[in-house]
């Protein structure tokens, strides 16, 4: 049997009411994914459980090659079911790693499986799992439609075909899919496919007409019903003129290299002419910034980009994130930004940061994002808590996401609920905040769903 039972991270009585009642049943917004917009239209049935399980899934990835398992049996030849098993042994000792509890969720929510996680059983759940698969029929839109998910926002490219979503939002009426518009590939100028990138956008030869090109393709994602961009930057750079990015744009589409310099200028300049875009447009800028990329030269060579190889930066760049802010905020061109940082030292400077740039046009207008990638664990969560209610305000806060590629992910919603329901159920019992459960509870309800469906403008 696993370990994890119903009061699971849930220490008194008081965080079992606030859970159970006001936090359970709220339905799910999914406001950064990275899953396939694509296979949901399909709606394939799932083969196996390594399917859904360890396919593309870099965080499972990483964890098994720390227990030294080797890459046939993660990305290589091996089959589904050696993969399977290899996983399932290094979890076995790989104690209190996330990855542990989101496992054992995700076998109780999608396949009424209560058997721990180790190399003993992983037969046992293979077979137990595949057999549930093969009874249930299981797709992407029936664990979407299982999940209580009303909302999602994948991740997609300016040159995605965006008919897939209006067919998305016509065949199910259960949930609502929209594409968020992520414009990295634009971003990062000194990378070897960056023309390539610039090409499928049709004859670009200037900056002035990349910037065009992209408001039209921004526009053609709001028909489809974007309010939301991703962005995501290793630093924030310094805003330089348009002049000397443009010539840096016309260099490197002639096909001359550019130096690690050259680079920072352009995308500083680039950060900020995007975002005013944004806001022209009303859309809520995500912004995910200190992650490390590629550490590893060999391993990006074999298997590319997103396969585990990615760190925490150590530089956080709050200054020039500051005069960023600044700049648009005096043009009177800040948009609404939810800003994800990646190094928890800068927790708080970033937080007292965000609180210098608010208004009364959205009710937290600029908000600290929630513990992602690295931070996506118990410790993370709880720090981000701390860190929010020590500077910020905690009612406004748009609360979980899964950042994931996995359509089992959805049990991370939960996982973080779980850890906010305790959170504040310990401060009453400790007599550190109001007793009112149904005032806490209601502000649980609103961080769980409902501030993030106002903050997008959905229905």
């Amino acid at each position: 049997m696993s370990y994890i039972k119903n009061n699971f991270l849930l220490s008194n009585k008081v965080s079992e009411e606030l859970y159970f009642k006001y936090a359970q049943k709220m339905p799910i917004f999914d406001y950064h994914c990275h899953i396939s917009e694509k296979e949901i239209l399909e709606d394939k049935p799932f083969n196996n459980i390594y399917e859904m399980w360890l396919s593309g899934d870099h965080y499972k990835w990483r964890l098994m090659r720390n227990a030294g398992v080797n890459e046939e049996f993660i990305t290589g030849k091996a089959s589904p079911k050696e993969k399977f098993l290899a996983y399932c042994e290094a979890l076995g000792t790989a104690y209190l790693n996330p990855l542990t509890h989101w496992s054992q969720l995700e076998l109780k929510a999608y396949f009424n499986c209560d058997i721990e996680i180790n190399k003993t059983n992983a037969l046992k759940i293979w077979n137990h799992c595949n057999e549930y698969l093969k009874k249930h029929k299981v797709t992407r839109s029936s664990l979407i439609k299982n999940s209580n998910v009303k909302y999602i926002f994948t991740t997609n490219e300016a040159w995605d075909d965006l008919t897939v979503f209006t067919k998305i939002n016509k065949k199910y009426k259960d949930f609502k899919v929209y594409p968020a518009f992520r414009t990295d590939k634009f971003l990062n100028i000194e990378a070897k496919l960056f023309k390539d990138y610039v090409k499928k956008l049709g004859k670009i030869f200037t900056l002035d007409e990349l910037l065009k090109t992209l408001e039209a393709k921004l526009k053609a994602f709001v028909k489809v019903g974007c309010t939301a961009s991703d962005m995501g930057i290793e630093n924030v750079y310094p805003v330089t003129s348009k002049e000397i990015a443009s010539k840096l744009f016309a260099k490197r589409m002639k096909g001359a290299n550019i130096s690690v310099s050259e680079a920072k200028q352009y995308k500083g300049y680039m950060v900020y002419a995007l975002l005013k875009m944004y806001h022209k447009y009303h859309i809520r800028s995500e912004l995910h910034y200190g992650a490390m990329r590629n550490n590893s030269t060999k391993m990006f060579n074999k298997l590319g980009l997103d396969t585990g190889y990615d760190s925490i930066a150590e530089n956080n760049s709050i200054y020039n994130l500051s005069r960023l802010m600044d700049k648009l905020d005096v043009e009177n061109s800040l948009p609404p930004m939810i800003i994800f940082n990646l190094n928890p030292a800068a927790n708080l400077e970033i937080m007292s940061l965000i609180n210098c740039f608010q208004d009364d046009s959205y009710r937290g207008k600029i908000q600290y994002g929630p513990a992602w990638w690295f931070l996506d664990n118990k410790e993370g969560m709880m720090k981000h808590l701390k860190d929010l209610t020590s500077v910020g305000h905690l009612g406004v806060f748009v609360g979980m996401l899964t950042d994931s590629r996995s359509f089992l992910s959805y049990t991370r919603h939960h996982y973080f609920r779980r850890i906010l329901c305790d959170y504040l159920g310990k401060a009453i019992v400790n007599g550190e905040m109001t007793g009112d459960i149904k005032s806490v509870g209601k502000v649980i309800q609103d961080i769980s769903f409902t501030n993030a469906v106002k903050y997008f403008n959905l229905k």
